[in-house]
């Protein structure tokens, strides 16, 4: 990264995360199990890179083996080696986590693979550098300093691995939400509505709000909601179990029960295949929407695409998930900045590990 903190990684970028764990000769250990350890896995293999172990935080170690290793504690791996390298599975939002892995991060070297969620692109330096100059559109396309700041800060990340760019690249619940028209917000559409907890959110920050349509296509995440919506007794709600989609139809759906239910089958190896129905906002949007929220695990652009009326003629204001597929950060940006030239495009980040919960705010003048 350049001296500029706006400054994007050199182009063409020569080496990234990834080439320098191949290099390592020092041992390579896991920091969790599950989904994401087995997705780290089948990159690493492409790498022809080996875990040495695996490893969970102390207290939490209960003897089983994960990968045919007996999963250690930390305590463990650092009476084991006296130098190694660790690599982050899993995610979290969890204020004592990134407090533990930012003191991990200080005392070793941790790297936080930027694994996507959705699709099988990794933003790695071939990738960086096919897209350099929609990257760069995207960048300059933003519409404040914090904004590319964020974006820059992100882009170093994902090449890098390292959780410094990651710290410096997130913001509070109140400044995301600060960026909206948050006192003319009446009508909402909640795509992705998981159980309701982003409605609640809703609640707090949009005093006017009226009504809402709620769509969720996993049937566990719809049924939560249900429950949160009998008890909701200010707003009125209607939901539907659906994935917002381009289209209306049928598609085939990946339910997890969780927030990566999704109709990509790549995004999870947890994911049940059933059948689900496929909804565009433009066919279920009531009379009027000053608000659409777009979470819908790898399907945003096609989300966007559905709304194409809504959006053209009421003007609402978006919020945009940015970190499913590796090219989302720059090219829904790019998607809406042509689609809707008088919208003015932001990006905030709560904080997480890794680089998720990354979102664009779309405000029309």
């Amino acid at each position: 990264m350049k001296d500029n903190i706006f400054s994007l990684p050199d182009y063409p970028c020569k080496e990234d995360m990834w080439d320098k764990i191949k290099k390592e000769h020092r041992p390579i250990v896991c920091y969790g199990m599950g989904n994401g350890a087995d997705k780290l896995l089948l990159r690493l293999a492409q790498y022809g890179v080996e875990i040495s172990d695996f490893f969970a935080s102390d207290g939490f170690v209960r003897g089983h083996n994960f990968h045919g290793k007996r999963v250690l504690s930390f305590s463990e791996i650092c009476e084991k080696y006296d130098d190694f390298v660790i690599l982050l599975s899993f995610a979290s939002s969890r204020d004592e986590v990134l407090d533990l892995l930012a003191s991990i991060n200080s005392n070793y070297v941790l790297y936080i693979p930027d694994m996507p969620v959705a699709g099988e692109e990794y933003f790695d330096r071939q990738f960086y550098n096919e897209n350099y100059n929609e990257i760069l559109l995207a960048y300059n396309s933003l519409a404040d300093n914090r904004s590319k700041e964020i974006y820059s800060y992100v882009i170093n990340y994902k090449l890098s691995g390292k959780m410094e760019f990651l710290d410096l690249a997130f913001c509070s619940l109140r400044e995301m939400y600060g960026i909206l028209p948050c006192d003319r917000i009446e009508n909402v559409i909640d795509a992705g509505a998981y159980n309701g907890d982003t409605l609640r959110e809703m609640k707090a920050y949009f005093p006017k709000l009226k009504s809402a349509i709620a769509i969720e296509p996993d049937a566990r995440n719809f049924k939560k909601l249900g429950k949160y919506i009998e008890a909701e007794s200010d707003v009125s709600i209607d939901s539907i179990n659906a994935a917002v989609w381009s289209e209306n139809g049928t598609g085939n759906f990946f339910g997890s029960g969780n927030r990566n239910s999704t109709i990509t089958a790549t995004a999870s190896f947890e994911h049940r295949d059933a059948d689900v129905s496929l909804v565009a906002i433009d066919k279920v949007a009531g009379e009027k929407t000053d608000y659409i929220k777009f979470d819908v695990e790898g399907a945003e652009l096609e989300g966007l695409e559905g709304s194409s009326k809504v959006i053209s003629l009421e003007r609402p204001s978006l919020l945009v998930s940015a970190y499913h597929r590796s090219r989302d950060i720059f090219y829904l940006v790019n998607y809406l900045a042509k689609r809707y030239p008088d919208y003015k495009l932001y990006l905030r980040r709560l904080r997480c590990v890794p680089a998720w919960e990354l979102n664009i705010l779309a405000v029309s003048d």
